[in-house]
């Protein structure tokens, strides 16, 4: 069994418009950018991310704004939710909050005694704010967002599938301990790491294939300390039979992949080196950063991407 997984790394989405995701990750929840780079594949296109003051591993939501992108169709084999943590008593602000935004889809629920408000992203994402313990963890307090109701980071991720049982197995290799279920929802926590602990599986039995586009989750990420601790989780996932990428550079950590059972795309990325490699904390996310073959085509890449709000 693998014992070197530390909770949820990052989540990373697709979306539309990239001033609309911006203005709606930093204004309306409150989030800090702390990075504005491109994607590795389509320099054309921003890969942003948003998280806590400094983008601590289990708080970062990234984005690939393409760009007339349609939406994706909710189904089954996808993150279906992804759950951010809130201080406890803090729902009744953002209920008001989110909807004096105008944000879509709010609806209160509870599982496993925690209180829940669902809600809507701008294409459609599904989105969940949970009562939490804060465990340490503090919200970032640049926005207009008061730090006893901001968002600490993720909770964790609710994913939906038609057969949750070989993805239950698989998490419980990767060190997670299936704790209850209620209805057709099972959760699994990992002990020992950081406070994004939590994966849900609902099952669909009759769901329709989900079909990615805009406000589909792309693919979420586990959390290593070092790159040690992922050669050894990549052999481990490999001597058991799955199909892993080669190690990544993706400059702010190092990333392998692999495609899950329920079709879910799973990542797991290093702890280090942080956000704070090319930038001081003070001015996180506020500056283009570009991978180094990048560099000398910024001309060319500033003048293709929209701008966008500080």
């Amino acid at each position: 069994m693998i014992n070197q997984i530390k909770g949820l790394h990052h989540v990373t989405s697709m979306a539309d418009d990239a001033a609309e995701n911006n203005r709606f990750f930093t204004q309306t929840l409150g989030l800090r950018r702390v990075k504005k780079t491109v994607n590795f594949d389509s320099p054309d296109v921003y890969h942003l991310y948003y998280g806590d003051e400094v983008g601590t591993p289990g708080s970062v939501m990234t984005y690939f704004p393409f760009g007339q992108m349609p939406r994706g169709r909710r189904g089954t084999g996808e993150v279906g939710t992804t759950e951010f943590a809130v201080p406890k008593g803090a729902l009744p602000f953002w209920k008001e909050r989110l909807g004096n935004h105008g944000v879509t889809g709010l609806a209160e629920d509870s599982f496993l005694g925690e209180n829940r408000l669902k809600f809507d992203g701008p294409d459609n994402d599904g989105f969940a704010l949970v009562e939490s313990e804060d465990q340490g963890r503090s919200p970032w307090t640049g926005a207009d967002v008061p730090e006893e109701a901001g968002i600490l980071g993720f909770h964790g991720a609710r994913f939906s599938l038609r057969d949750a049982s070989a993805t239950g197995e698989l998490l419980r290799y990767m060190g997670y301990q299936k704790d209850e279920t209620a209805d057709n929802v099972t959760r699994y926590r990992i002990e020992g790491g950081n406070a994004a602990d939590t994966i849900d599986l609902e099952e669909i039995q009759d769901g329709h294939a989900a079909g990615q586009g805009a406000g589909s989750v792309h693919h979420i990420a586990f959390a290593v300390e070092n790159r040690a601790a992922q050669l050894e989780v990549r052999k481990a996932l490999m001597d058991t039979g799955y199909q892993v990428t080669p190690v990544i550079d993706r400059d702010y950590f190092w990333a392998i992949y692999f495609r899950t059972p329920g079709g879910v795309l799973f990542e797991v990325a290093t702890n280090e080196p942080g956000f704070d490699r090319d930038e001081d904390t003070a001015h996180l996310g506020q500056a283009l950063k570009l991978p180094t073959r990048y560099e000398p085509h910024r001309d060319k890449i500033e003048s293709l991407l929209p701008p966008l709000a500080s």
